[in-house]
């Protein structure tokens, strides 16, 4: 047999058997790098996809599909978003937040229209971490801080403070900005902008912009940001991203002050980095668990996201809650 052949055959077995780290430090060094001397991350991504967070209880079983299944689920969600075209109400748009109002319709709904692929098959939940797919149990605190949170919410809307600050345009709804920075409905878009001391990740929904100090130090915890406070270090091609000093008034799932998210970065090849957080409030759920997906390149570019706090909404709200105050004093 010729010897180049059996030279290219254990050359291809080598990097099969090769752990995907260590595949992906290989490719990393084909990658672009940054000022700073570390994998560039910079650029326009997008983590747009129909995976759900939580695995569904009809995939209950099933961690990953195969590309029969998954183009099943996706041709499924296709055909739903092709009928709610121009349509005013339908599922879609009451997940958009709307209640059956039409407040949304198809044309602004960008999931993406696949389930993400990751080492090769597709997956059917951006939790990996409990092994189900599903968030932890929440503790006893958590159940009854949530149902009193929940009572304040159905209240008349009497106050502007009743309202959540997603509702009010001052941060992005869903987690979209993070941590951890979850694909919603649309603007699912980030520019990640990286030096030597800094690297800023501007979020399209509610155009929120996040910094992350390279070798920082947090504040004390009495000094409280929305979006917490991030520091970030390097390990090899990953930028490890530390956020801790929340506040309470965004609560992510029912989460505390106490809220602790470690997000790793790790560009993989040029049109993919890998996004790995890791949730931790024990005064909240049972344990940690972990969401995984990819970040896709994009061509972008980032669009203005014209919302203010409540747009007309809000006025309209406490509007309403006054003229039925006023009905109920004349009765």
């Amino acid at each position: 047999m010729n010897h180049r052949f059996l030279v290219c055959i254990a050359a291809v077995a080598s990097v099969a058997l090769m752990p995907l780290g260590a595949q992906n430090t290989k490719a990393a060094k084909s990658l672009p790098m940054g000022v700073d001397g570390h994998i560039d991350l910079t650029g326009i991504w997008t983590n747009a996809t129909i995976t759900p967070m939580e695995r569904p209880s009809y995939l209950k079983d099933k961690p990953t599909l195969t590309d029969e299944e998954a183009k099943k689920y996706e041709q499924a969600a296709a055909d739903d978003l092709k009928a709610e075209d121009g349509a005013s109400d339908g599922p879609i748009i009451r997940a958009a937040g709307s209640s059956g109002t039409g407040g949304y319709n198809a044309l602004f709904i960008d999931r993406g229209s696949e389930f993400e692929r990751l080492d090769g098959v597709k997956r059917s939940s951006l939790i990996v971490d409990p092994p189900d797919g599903r968030v932890p149990p929440l503790t006893d605190a958590a159940k009854q801080r949530n149902q009193g949170m929940y009572r304040r919410m159905m209240r008349n809307g009497d106050d502007v403070n009743d309202h959540p600050l997603s509702e009010r345009c001052i941060i992005g709804f869903g987690s979209t900005a993070g941590p951890p920075m979850l694909p919603v409905l649309y603007n699912n878009n980030y520019q990640i902008v990286q030096t030597k001391d800094y690297v800023m990740i501007e979020v399209e929904m509610v155009h929120d912009i996040r910094i992350v100090r390279i070798n920082g130090t947090h504040p004390p915890s009495n000094v409280r940001e929305l979006l917490g406070d991030s520091i970030g270090h390097w390990e090899g091609n990953t930028l490890v991203v530390d956020t801790t000093n929340f506040t309470d008034q965004e609560p992510f799932h029912g989460s505390t002050v106490d809220l602790h998210v470690i997000e790793r970065f790790e560009r993989i090849d040029a049109n993919t980095i890998l996004y790995k957080a890791t949730i931790d409030d024990p005064t909240t759920f049972t344990k940690p668990w972990t969401l995984e997906y990819p970040f896709r390149a994009t061509p972008g570019p980032i669009y203005e996201y014209a919302c203010h706090e409540g747009n007309y909404a809000m006025d309209d709200i406490l509007g309403g809650v006054r003229k039925a105050e006023d009905s109920k004093d004349r009765k």
